[in-house]
């Protein structure tokens, strides 16, 4: 049976352009891919006759020959080389269009050469809140590795230089044709870098680094918050064979503290206030931050949860100078341990209360919707 002409297949016009081939190539091939359509013994034919298509029409080559000779161009198969034929190397087929489709997300093309750069490396630290406030210069020890002293970092004995991989020819990738697929790996020879050591360095065995902790200082600025990242370049892993480094990534952790709850900027802080202090009014020294105390003014009848604001008190802002505000949450303390005098003064002090005077706002309000809701309740 003839074959199609490839345009056809494409459902293109014959002087369509490379990205409207594209376009039409890989909607049809989604369509037709045989695990997309495994009931349907026709679409892997068809599947097969669009990736010749467009392994022909996709070369600009190719496509002129065809397009003058038509299928005579190619009666050696693709790429075969027949008598009369033209050998253009292997096609891609759907790993082409893999490649497209993923390429850049995987990190480039397939045929580009692997780099051997370091891997990034993560250090978790714990600070305490007083640090992520004020900021601190700390060192860490860090597991990593090291460009070899021996090799200076070539991998090769005595600092020689590799060579271009005789089995990929410094690309990093061999192919191999299965069918009509064309499949790419990585080369087992060189793993990928293109290039071998012929006589490796002892010390480090060809890879040009060797395991060494490594030993930083780091600078944390004031106003970090949890889960704030710092990148040092260049400090994480020794590339391969002097390849460049890899980034070391510290992860901050800002512990719990004993007194104060962080939002943002702001700073939370519970303070017990004595019931007379509450009742009467008066003062109470509050600590801040930054390692100060200072005075809050309590007006008379304050009651627990009222809240008090100082102003500036809170946290710093990173990048900053401004500060966050800090709020005092009233706690009133109902005292124990009374002495029997003092007893006997609350006693007095109930008994000589005036019931219209409202001296519990709260109370009365609570009760009095109690009220209201049981007369709804009878109604």
């Amino acid at each position: 049976m003839s074959k199609r002409d490839y345009y056809e297949v494409l459902g293109v016009e014959k002087g369509a352009s490379a990205d409207e081939l594209k376009k039409a190539y890989r909607k049809l091939a989604m369509q037709y891919h045989p695990d997309r359509n495994p009931d349907n013994p026709q679409a892997a034919d068809k599947f097969k006759e669009l990736n010749e298509a467009y392994d022909v029409l996709k070369d600009d080559q190719k496509r002129a020959a065809y397009d003058r000779f038509g299928h005579a161009a190619f009666d050696g198969g693709m790429g075969g080389g027949g008598r009369g034929g033209f050998d253009f190397g292997g096609g891609g087929g759907f790993s082409d269009l893999f490649e497209e489709m993923f390429g850049d997300f995987m990190g480039g093309g397939r045929r580009g050469q692997a780099t051997g750069r370091g891997s990034d490396l993560r250090f978790n630290m714990d600070i305490s809140l007083e640090d992520a406030f004020g900021g601190k210069t700390t060192t860490i020890t860090v597991p990593s590795s090291a460009p070899c002293d021996a090799c200076n970092g070539t991998g090769g004995k005595d600092g020689s230089q590799p060579t271009t991989c005789g089995t990929c020819h410094g690309h990093g990738k061999v192919r191999a044709q299965q069918g009509f697929f064309t499949i790419e790996r990585t080369c087992p020879t060189c793993q990928g870098q293109g290039r071998v050591i012929k006589d490796p360095c002892r010390v480090c065995g060809g890879q040009g680094k060797v395991r060494k902790d490594k030993t930083l200082s780091v600078t944390i600025p004031a106003g970090v918050e949890d889960g704030t990242r710092i990148r040092l370049a260049g400090e994480g892993e020794a590339g391969l064979r002097g390849a460049p480094p890899g980034d070391l990534y510290i992860f901050l952790s800002v512990k719990p503290h004993r007194l104060f709850q962080r939002d943002g900027a702001n700073i939370y802080c519970r303070v017990p206030i004595p019931m007379t202090t509450a009742a009467l009014g008066g003062t109470v020294d509050v600590p801040t931050i930054d390692g100060t105390m200072t005075k809050v003014t309590i007006p008379a009848g304050t009651q627990s949860g009222n809240q008090f604001r100082l102003k500036s008190k809170g946290m710093s802002v990173l990048r900053s100078p401004a500060r966050g505000d800090m709020f005092i949450q009233a706690m009133v303390e109902t005292p124990v341990n009374l002495t029997e005098r003092q007893k006997e003064l609350l006693q007095e002090f109930d008994a000589a209360g005036d019931k219209d005077a409202k001296h519990n706002p709260e109370s009365e309000g609570f009760f009095a919707k109690v009220k209201e809701l049981w007369k709804d309740l009878t109604e």
